[in-house]
């Protein structure tokens, strides 16, 4: 039995050495896991800079100053419509054409309308014993008398009238922008204000964001904040603070906007992170 002793010994030798060599593995505390767990994702440094900056920061949206829609004001067929969701049009750019058919047809009975009933002046004139090529040499009340019983005013009001309708067959854009919403298609019957599409004022934009109420004192009209866009976290925008609501909410927020330079990366409906230094 005391043969096994050494043997036994060297054993438990090599144990203890073995675990005193092992590296100790770091133990993390339970809450730090977590925390690590709940981090949030890392983000661009620029937008990280603005949310962690020691001065304020605050959600906000943009928004468009104007948007307008496009009507027609008469009803008649779309023969032209080439408009497309985000198209940029000028002021002035010709964008929808509507069939001129119906209304050049009734130009032109009108304008017959109208000849014949300068023939009936000229017949009234002339039964008053002034001859045809002499009529200007009647009295302004007669020749008035004499338009007026021929219907020779009621055919002319009617003809500009017409010539003035086949001007709405053309429709421009009523300001520079880009097109927002569509509702018509083409070959479509225009109705008289139904819109046909809308466009948005790309050239004038606003960051819209709410500020709590012992903030307020950071912002007059005409202080200048920061934007970035979530889109596009590596530029940084300026904004001038162009209005501010009068009401505190309910839940202690008052509505701020901004007025912001025109830029291709900037649209309405973006999010994007006011800040202030």
């Amino acid at each position: 039995m005391n043969r096994f002793l050494p043997l036994i010994a060297l054993i438990a030798l090599t144990a203890c050495h073995s675990r005193s060599s092992a590296p100790a593995l770091p133990q993390e505390p339970v809450a730090a896991v977590e925390e690590k767990a709940d981090a949030p994702i890392p983000q661009n440094q620029s937008l990280q800079r603005a949310i962690e900056a020691e001065g304020f920061s605050s959600k906000g949206t943009i928004e468009a100053v104007t948007e307008v829609p496009v009507y027609s004001r008469i009803g008649e067929q779309i023969v032209s419509f080439d408009i497309q969701l985000g198209q940029r049009v000028k002021k002035g750019e010709v964008v929808v054409r509507l069939n001129q058919e119906v209304i050049k047809d009734r130009i032109n009975r009108n304008k017959a309308d109208l000849e014949r009933a300068d023939y009936e002046a000229q017949a009234i004139l002339m039964g008053q014993g002034y001859k045809r090529n002499n009529l200007d040499k009647a009295p302004e009340d007669l020749q008035r008398q004499a338009r007026v019983n021929s219907g020779y005013n009621t055919a002319l009001a009617s003809l500009k009238q017409l010539e003035h309708e086949l001007t709405y067959c053309t429709i421009t854009a009523p300001l520079t922008g880009a097109v927002s919403r569509i509702d018509a298609t083409l070959y479509s019957a225009a109705t008289p204000g139904v819109p046909l599409f809308f466009i948005v004022d790309t050239e004038h934009l606003k960051v819209c964001f709410d500020v709590l109420e012992n903030e307020l004192s950071k912002f007059q009209s005409g202080t200048r904040i920061q934007v970035i866009s979530v889109a596009y976290p590596s530029e940084v925008h300026e904004a001038e603070v162009s209005a501010i609501s009068p009401v505190v909410e309910k839940n202690g927020m008052v509505h701020l906007e901004a007025t912001l330079q025109p830029h291709p990366h900037l649209m309405p409906g973006m999010t994007a992170i006011v800040t202030k230094e």
